[in-house]
């Protein structure tokens, strides 16, 4: 057998390099960790009592430096709490205050101390880690400040002594005629902890200023308002008031006047409440004392309601207005209260005009014939004046024109002496001859008896119903002019004796009244219309015929001998009787009225001069 044959091979033997690179390579790497250490050694070294690079705080690097190179660096770039500035604000009033100065402080120190422990902090493997990050990525210390509110508190104290006062009520004092009043004042108190509330959000934030609103509590005063009273107290006192009214033609009555003091005493001052549960003064009148005033003045106020007079136009058939119609009126106290108290406080009018309350007449301006009924002339009178002085035809013309127009309603009671007035020289009447006591004498109105007759005349033809009539003492010549008879004749003497008519019919009388100079006559005519009535007089029948007295002479030392002057005139005595008979429109009877007259014998009574021997013979 054979042996097997092994060539020799050259590179199977070890290359020395193998085993070198490795050496070096371990020898290398023991040398760059060797040389690594002795540089991570010597930057410890180097920064054993130095901030680590990379490291920061307040936007300062602080890394390298020492404790006390980065405290003085971080306290040279904090300036916040000397530039920030805070504004406190309550309306137009600030006050200003630095960061500092409300307790903003920088510790440097601690910050410092924080920045310091980065990267020495003992523990080698840590240390290396927060070295390498910070130098790489770079760390940033927040600066630690502190606050300290009680310096706040301090400085709101000082402010909250300068703002808080206490609420101040107004005042008001009168001083003889002139109210002065001081205002109210609202209270306020610095509400701290509100405003406390409103600065730190401001500091946390590190605001370099802002403009605070201080929390201000504030109180009402008790009584709000007196300017307004006293206002109204000096309005009310600056002047009289008048009370001024007029006659209702026109005239002017009083006026009245109430005078400073009298305005003072009436001014009541009270405390009334606001919405916001305060007070406030306030002023009011009180008027009751002048009510006693104004009642007794209320009396000589008084007017009736005057009807407007009218004419009967006979073609037209209209009545035409010949005087307006006045209401009636009555003082309404009330309301001239009232107005005095709305008064008392206008600048600009002093004047009170009284107020009343009005009653509307029946007969005014609209009235018409037909709604009244009145259609016709139903009955007419004419007596005559001749022979009459010059007072007695002035006072005839001013008592017919008191009747002139007037309307009587259907069933009305017509008074003479009602429409007539007083008869007095105030109210237009004069000096005339009258019959009074037996005598014909000198008097205020001699010649009214002439107005009434003729307006008794007209009603007893129209058929009215005659409620009261009363003749004279004897009888009058005026009234038996023109061949009338006696018995006719109607006498007024205010008050007792009056004339009176009724308007019996269911339609409106219109009594017209008309002076005829040019025949000296008087005349009534009657308006309406006539119920289908016809009217018959019959008589005079007259007895009990008694002769006149003996004339009777009076001594006039005026007259000069053979004058005479006749006062009266001799008249027969009688008893005089008309029957009035009113038919309807088929002839019957209705009612049957007698008008009975008696007339006493009178004298004629003449004056002469002193000395006439006629005298002795009167007695």
């Amino acid at each position: 057998m054979q042996d097997s044959y092994v060539p020799y091979r050259r590179d199977a033997a070890i290359n020395p390099w193998l085993v070198r690179l490795p050496i070096l390579a371990i020898s290398g790497g023991l040398l760059f960790v060797m040389t690594l250490v002795a540089l991570v050694l010597a930057f410890q070294f180097q920064y054993a009592d130095k901030v680590m690079p990379g490291v920061s705080s307040y936007g300062v690097n602080l890394g390298g430096m020492t404790r006390e190179q980065a405290e003085g660096a971080l306290k040279a770039a904090f300036t916040y709490d000397r530039n920030a500035v805070f504004t406190f604000r309550y309306g137009d009033l600030f006050w200003q205050s630095s960061a500092g100065e409300l307790g903003i402080t920088f510790d440097a120190t601690a910050t410092v101390a924080e920045a310091f422990a980065i990267g020495h902090s003992g523990s080698p493997m840590s240390d290396l880690g927060a070295q390498a990050s910070a130098w790489l990525n770079g760390r940033s210390v927040a600066p630690i400040i502190r606050y300290d509110q009680q310096a706040t508190v301090t400085r709101l104290s000082h402010i909250a002594s300068e703002l808080d006062r206490p609420a101040v009520n107004a005042t008001l004092d009168i001083s003889g005629t002139l109210a002065l009043s001081t205002p109210s004042q609202n209270g306020r108190a610095l509400d701290i902890p509100g405003t406390l509330a409103r600065l730190e959000e401001a500091l946390l934030r590190l605001d370099t200023g802002a403009e605070i609103m201080l929390v201000v509590n504030e109180s009402l005063p008790f009584i709000r308002d007196a300017e307004a009273a006293a206002a109204q107290i000096n309005t009310a006192l600056a002047s009289p008031f008048t009370l001024v009214t007029d006659d209702q033609k026109g005239g002017a009555l009083g006026p009245w006047t109430a005078s400073v003091d009298q305005i003072q005493a009436l001014l009541v001052l009270s405390l009334v409440p606001n919405a916001d549960g305060t007070q406030s003064y306030a002023v009011s009148v009180n008027t009751e004392p002048l009510r006693s005033f104004f009642e007794s003045l209320a009396p000589g106020l008084i007017s009736l309601p005057q009807d407007g007079r009218f004419h009967f136009n006979e073609e037209t058939r209209q009545l035409e207005m010949i005087k307006d119609s006045v209401n009636g009126r009555e003082l309404d106290v009330d309301a001239t209260l009232q107005r005095v108290a709305e008064t008392i406080f206008n600048p600009a009018n002093r004047l009170v005009p009284l107020a009343f309350r009005y009653t509307l007449p029946r007969y005014s301006s609209g009235v018409t014939a037909i709604e009244l009924g009145i259609t016709q002339m139903v009955a007419e009178s004419t007596t005559y004046y001749t022979g009459s002085t010059q007072s007695r035809v002035q006072n005839i013309i001013e008592s017919l024109e008191r009747f002139n127009g007037l309307i009587l309603a259907p069933g009305e009671e017509f008074s003479f002496n009602s429409y007539l007035g007083d008869i007095s020289m105030e109210s237009g009447f004069v000096q005339g001859k009258i019959i009074f006591g037996g005598r014909t004498v000198e008097g205020v109105g001699g010649g009214v008896c002439q107005v009434s007759t003729t307006l008794f005349r007209a009603a007893l033809k129209g058929g009215y119903p005659i409620t009261e009539r009363n003749s004279h003492g004897y009888r009058v010549g005026f009234y038996e002019l023109n061949n009338t008879p006696p018995g006719l004749d109607a006498a007024i003497f205010q008050p007792t004796a009056d004339f009176k008519f009724i308007n019996d019919t269911s339609y409106h009388l219109l009594m017209e009244a008309s002076v005829f100079p040019q025949d000296q006559s008087i005349q009534f005519r009657f308006y309406s219309t006539n119920p289908g009535r016809q009217v018959i007089l019959e008589g005079p029948v007259i007895r009990d015929i008694v002769p006149a007295k003996a004339t009777i002479y009076e001594a006039n030392p005026e007259l000069r001998p053979g004058q005479e002057l006749y006062i009266d005139w001799s008249k027969e005595g009688a008893d005089v009787t008309f029957t009035r008979r009113i038919l309807d429109a088929q002839g019957q009877e209705i009612r049957t009225d007698t008008i009975y007259t008696h007339y006493l014998p009178w004298a004629a009574v003449v004056q002469v001069a002193v000395g006439d021997p006629r005298l002795n013979q009167s007695g």
